[in-house]
This record gives C-alpha cells, sequence and structure tokens, in this order.
C-alpha cells in the first residue's frame, strides 16, 4: 500500500468496478496491472465514495470529495454529488460548458442492451462526477480536478418505445410544428441525450469521451451542440447571464425555493408513468441568430424588439426599476401609445396562466459558422407549458426576424438514483 494512500481505499481499489464487471475488460491477466495503476486507484476513490454514501448521516451537499486531488485548491477542485431524487445538472448552479450528446441506438440495441447501457453508465457517473477515473481510463488525471461536473440523462421517444412502447408518455414526441422553423439540418429528435456540464472544458471533453466508450456498442452519435455562458465567478452570484445579443436572457426563471417549483418541473406518480416520478421533460432548441443584421438595428429598436433595456435588463415600463421588477404592459406613454409592443419578445412569451411556466437553462453557441441560443428548458409537460409559449411566439414576435429555429428534441430525463441504485432502472424493471 503506498504510504499516501488510505486503508480504506487500497482494499476499495482491490475489487472490480461495475463498469469491468459488466464489460469483462478487466478480467484476466490484465487486473494486477490496472489495479495497481492509477486507474484502479481511482476506481478504488469511487467505490470507496460509493460506500461511504450508503453510511448514516451522509450528506452529499456538505460531504467534501474523497479523493484527495478534487479536494485541491483552487479552480476545479469542486465535485458536486451526483446521487439524490432528481439528476444533478438540472437545477444546480449553471455551469460555465455545457455540452449536449444525442444517440441513435443501433438496431440490435433491444431492451436487455439498455438495461445494461444504464448499469454502465452508472459506474462511470458516478466516478467521473466524484474526480476519478472510471477504470481503464487511459488518461486518469484528466478526472481529477472536476470543476464541478454534471452528467445528465435523458432518453427519447425510440429508446422507450424498444423497452415498452406503454411507458412512453403522449408528450415524449417530436413538437407540434411551428411555422417559422427551419429544422432538418441535422440537431432534432435523438434516442439518448447525455448533457455533460463543467466549469473547466477539459473535463467536459474527458467526460464526454469516456461516456463514448461505454455507448459506443449500443448507439452512435446523432449530434452534438456545444455551449457556453460566462464563467461562474466573473460577475455576482445569481446574475442572469446574457445571451450574444447582449441581452440578459431568463429574468423571469422559476426557482428551486418557490412555493410552485416543484409542480412546474418534476414528473410524479399522478403522471400516469411511475418510472418517471422525479424525473422532468427535457425541450432543447437550437435558435441561430442574425448577429450580422442584428447589430444594425440601433439599440432603443433592439430595446423595443425585446421589452427590456439592454443595460440591465430592466422593463421598459419601468427602466430604473431594476431587472426584476414585473413588466407592466398596460402602462402607455406621452402619447397613448403602449410602452411595451404588444409584439415584443417579453409580451408573446408571458403568460397569464401560472401554470403555463417553464424552467430555462439555455447556453449560447458559437460554432465559428454561426452563432445564437441553446435554448434548453425543463418542464412537468412540454404539450402544456413550452408548447403555447412557442406558438405565441411564432405566431408574432419582433424577434423572429433575427432568429430562426434549426434544432429540436425532447427528451424524458430519467429520476435521480442513489448509492448502489442504477440509473434507469424504473423503465427497464
Amino acid at each position: 500500500m503506498g504510504k499516501d494512500q488510505p486503508a480504506d481505499v487500497d482494499q476499495q481499489a482491490r475489487r472490480l468496478s461495475r463498469r469491468a464487471l459488466l464489460t469483462g475488460g478487466a478480467v484476466g491477466a490484465g487486473l494486477g496491472a490496472l489495479l495497481g495503476g492509477a486507474g484502479g486507484v481511482a476506481g478504488g476513490y469511487a467505490l470507496a465514495e460509493r460506500d461511504r454514501a450508503s453510511e448514516p448521516g451522509y450528506d452529499p451537499a456538505t460531504t467534501p470529495a474523497l479523493n484527495p486531488a478534487a479536494e485541491g485548491p483552487g479552480f476545479g477542485g469542486e465535485a458536486l454529488p451526483c446521487h439524490g431524487a432528481h439528476q444533478a445538472g438540472i437545477t444546480t448552479v449553471p455551469a460555465t460548458h455545457v455540452r449536449h450528446i444525442a444517440y441513435t441506438l443501433r438496431p440490435e440495441t433491444d431492451r436487455d442492451a439498455i438495461a445494461r447501457m444504464f448499469r454502465i453508465l452508472t459506474g462511470d457517473i458516478e466516478a467521473l462526477t466524484a474526480g476519478v477515473a472510471p477504470l481503464a481510463d487511459p488518461e486518469p488525471e484528466l478526472a481529477e480536478r472536476p470543476a464541478r461536473l454534471t452528467i445528465t440523462v435523458g432518453v427519447g421517444p425510440g429508446l422507450v418505445d424498444r423497452v415498452d412502447r406503454a411507458k412512453r408518455p403522449a408528450w415524449l414526441a417530436p413538437l407540434p410544428a411551428f411555422t417559422l422553423d427551419k429544422l432538418g439540418g441535422g440537431f432534432d429528435g435523438g434516442d439518448l441525450l447525455i448533457t455533460v456540464q463543467a466549469d473547466d472544458q477539459l473535463p467536459v471533453a474527458h467526460a464526454a469521451r469516456m461516456l463514448h466508450r461505454d455507448l459506443d456498442r449500443f448507439g452512435e452519435v446523432a449530434w452534438v451542440q456545444q455551449g457556453f455562458r460566462q464563467a461562474r465567478g466573473a460577475e455576482a452570484a445569481g446574475a442572469t447571464m446574457r445571451n450574444l445579443m447582449g441581452q440578459v436572457d431568463g429574468t423571469v426563471n422559476p426557482k428551486p425555493e418557490d412555493a410552485d417549483f416543484d409542480p412546474l418541473i418534476w414528473i410524479d406518480t399522478a403522471d400516469g408513468q411511475p418510472w418517471l416520478a422525479g424525473g422532468s421533460a427535457f425541450v432543447l432548441r437550437r435558435i441561430r441568430m442574425e448577429l450580422d443584421t442584428w447589430d444594425r438595428v440601433d439599440r432603443p429598436g433592439r430595446e423595443q424588439t425585446i421589452g427590456r433595456t439592454l443595460s440591465d435588463g430592466a422593463a421598459l415600463s419601468d427602466p430604473k426599476g431594476g431587472e426584476h421588477t414585473p413588466a407592466d404592459f398596460a402602462a402607455k406613454n406621452a402619447l397613448g401609445l403602449p410602452i411595451i409592443s404588444s409584439a415584443a419578445h417579453i409580451r408573446r412569451a408571458t403568460s397569464t396562466d401560472p401554470n403555463e411556466r417553464i424552467v430555462r437553462r439555455a447556453v449560447n453557441y458559437d460554432d465559428g459558422h454561426e452563432a445564437g441560443l441553446l435554448f434548453g428548458c425543463f418542464q412537468r409537460d412540454p404539450l402544456t407549458q413550452f408548447v403555447p409559449i412557442q406558438q405565441r411566439l411564432d405566431e408574432a414576435d419582433l424577434l423572429n426576424e433575427w432568429v430562426t429555429h434549426t434544432g429540436s428534441a425532447v427528451f424524458a430525463i430519467l429520476p435521480g438514483f442513489r448509492s448502489g441504485e442504477t440509473l434507469g432502472a424504473g423503465l427497464t424493471a
């Protein structure tokens, strides 16, 4: 045993990880080498974390990660727990870097294969988010500083149908057609979604690569969409992000501390699909911004288009009231005209029905050829929450002159899982 290695971790490192048992890759002559190397030690930390999580009184929100490398000082050493009633990455503090990866299942991937896939994913998600490398990771050092890494898994209609068509909720299907959509560019649909988020691009890239090793035998990549927001710490905590049009984006967004937050976002057993209780519905829209022409619009014109000031996001009805003062859509100017146009973006997006709200998780994208917004949102039922909002925007929104929706996908985000459980077990049971 190395002098710097805890005894309990050394004992854990002598076991096979869940991934090794499932794949058989570590069984045989190479076992000793794997356990003696960095990958084996990392796997031991992951197992020790799982064992510790089952102890009475364990609180993942306050208990630091076991891996000494992940506890190092400075940026990147923070590890977030992956266990809980809901998956991480939904209500956690938004990360700087986000990568959405959709897979199309291979024809031979049946129900049993899907169950194996979820078991493999579970083990590697537990390891990577704890700041340790999965077994047989060829570059284990890249996993050591997770920078608040989260991995969130969703399933599309095709995957659910392969398990049991009766388990697919009505909303888990392509969205109704919107007249201004320009879809078909390769960013639509998908059978499986993996969303990887962190405050550093390195753990995002490494985790995506490790998870692809898990998934390659079950499916092939359908599309990848990479997004970003301002780095955490670059502005005040809780500040609303700005999109590439310069506007604050997501001012009126439900918060976890709101009394009615849970019914808006989390599916429960009353929704008729017990396997999804604790999960959510996720809509992802790729929105291209026509920035060249947008930049030609003067500042008052851009503010009238949105209905908010560019400086701090205050509603035009009260430009000195600050970002979070509610917009007054009845307010009129000296000529008796509405201060906020009836076709302003915020007016079209606002509903009088309190149940018709969504939880936004948007990020910017810029791939060097085009730029825009990856508009992600969580809700209980997209047909009654997202769709009515988007229909109003589609009908009459001043912003439509400068944005085009080029990608659309809907996924069921799996419920969370606890130590010793398998992600997605309810679906394949």
